[in-house]
């Protein structure tokens, strides 16, 4: 069923990459389709080598389980206790591992930028600590009043590993994680600031103009992806679906962390008052959110995304399962990606998968087109809005919108077209999103939230 649903998703433009699920270690799914390069040249592979992006902060948060049963980490000392001179007062250990640090929550695309630019090299962890320093910016909070997932606070912790152990971050996972778990392909690298070592590395694609690029290529992600290379902790560990196969192993099998200790990871984290810390509808422990099902028990897991780039990992501690995914470019449709990336999970769940969609399974065929001049034209820009529709034009016979981007969720910013889906009556939605923009009246509403007039 995994391998039809995945077909069905590459055929719809939503998945390019690979896929395993295992029960008991023994595998029951597994593939890989599409290309790993953007001239469609080299065939996606059972043992590609991607990028997990966030899927590394439990790597991360099991080498500071580690040096606490060295006793050279204690949970509850303050980040300060390592790092006198660091900024943020009353932090601790558990505050950066839970993501409630009460550190700002600092755009990381434009705090490697400046960095980048005062240094004029690629950040590392060590003058991104120099530069928080510098700025003084006060907290956003007092720690543990409130959960604010961080990038930054996990780069602190790769940083505070360093220093305790003595050991290059890179080298601490290889020695102590990887290699005792069997991961003999799994690594941390920087493959822009370096070099890429192995030509069975996937490159993450983005969408630009039609066309797929490597991100580290792109005119709107090259500054972030290649600017934040240098970074350790929130990302950059290097693997394959068998590796992390090899890790759920290493976990059920104590390998690298005892049962004991892996417990006080996926248990879930509290903030000041006693409220437990979720991360949209999960918990969140220590670099896994965390996942009671009624039927299956104790789920822990993580996803991970950059440009061009989606991973997820999940631990099925009751029902010794597990399953990996990672696709390494944009989707063109949103809509396949989302319903393909459910599907899977819903059968690792033991559950029916509904089928892949795409928009074109949801328009509207043959619609009439005679309201659409009445709503093309120029629309207001409201106040505070990071993405805004600016126009609707009809051109070669379909409906086209353009849009003013100036938000840090998106990877694009500036000016960009799309075409238009009329999903509805006076509805219509995009291919590369969950858009739902709404006619009427002289005015469109977006989302159902924000309502501009026509100008």
């Amino acid at each position: 069923m995994m391998q039809k649903l995945a077909q069905e998703a590459f055929d719809k433009g939503g998945f390019n990459g690979a896929w395993l699920y295992a029960e008991k270690g023994e595998i029951i799914s597994k593939g890989a389709l599409g290309f790993r390069d953007p001239e469609n040249k080299l065939p996606m592979t059972e043992d590609t080598i991607f990028e997990m992006a966030s899927v590394t902060k439990m790597f991360t948060a099991t080498a500071v389980m580690l040096l606490v049963r060295e006793g050279k980490l204690g949970l509850d000392n303050e980040y300060s206790e390592y790092f006198p001179e660091f900024p943020f007062k009353g932090v601790t250990i558990r505050h950066l591992l839970t993501h409630t640090s009460g550190i700002p929550d600092y755009n990381v695309e434009e705090l490697v930028t400046e960095v980048r630019e005062q240094e004029n090299r690629i950040p590392s962890n060590g003058s991104v600590m120099r530069h928080l320093m510098k700025r003084g910016d006060a907290p956003a909070n007092v720690p543990g009043e409130e959960f604010c997932y961080t990038d930054i606070g996990y780069t602190l912790l790769a940083y505070l590993v360093e220093e305790v152990s003595g050991v290059k971050f890179e080298d601490f996972l290889k020695e102590k994680i990887f290699e005792p778990s069997g991961m003999k392909d799994s690594a941390i690298l920087h493959t822009r600031r370096d070099g890429i070592p192995s030509d069975r590395i996937a490159r993450n694609l983005v969408l630009e103009d039609g066309k797929y690029v490597p991100s580290d290529l792109s005119k709107n992600t090259a500054a972030y992806v290649a600017g934040s290379d240098g970074l350790n902790g929130c990302d950059y560990l290097y693997t394959t679906i068998f590796d992390m196969l090899a890790w759920d192993r290493a976990l059920r099998e104590e390998k690298v962390l005892s049962l004991e200790e892996q417990q006080i990871m996926y248990t879930p984290g509290k903030l000041n008052k006693g409220e437990l810390i979720y991360d949209d509808d999960e918990s969140y422990g220590f670099g896994w959110g965390i996942e009671n099902d009624d039927e299956l028990g104790l789920i822990v897991g993580h996803s991970g995304g950059m440009p061009g780039l989606n991973t997820w990992f999940e631990h099925h501690m009751d029902r010794d399962r597990m399953l990996v995914m990672m696709s390494t470019r944009d989707p063109e449709d949103v809509r396949a990606f989302a319903s393909f990336w459910e599907g899977m999970m819903a059968i690792a769940r033991d559950r029916e998968a509904e089928p892949v969609v795409s928009i074109e399974d949801f328009e509207i065929k043959d619609p009439d087109k005679t309201m659409w001049e009445s709503i093309s034209g120029k629309y207001e820009h409201p106040e505070g809005e990071g993405f805004v529709i600016d126009e609707i034009f009809v051109k070669d016979g379909e409906l086209w919108a353009k849009a003013i981007v100036d938000d840090e969720d998106y990877d694009v910013k500036g000016e960009i077209t799309f075409k238009l889906y009329q999903m509805g009556e006076n509805e219509f939605s995009r291919k590369l999103g969950f858009l739902k923009l709404v006619f009427g009246d002289g005015s469109l509403t977006m989302n159902d939230e924000v309502t501009c007039k026509k100008l």
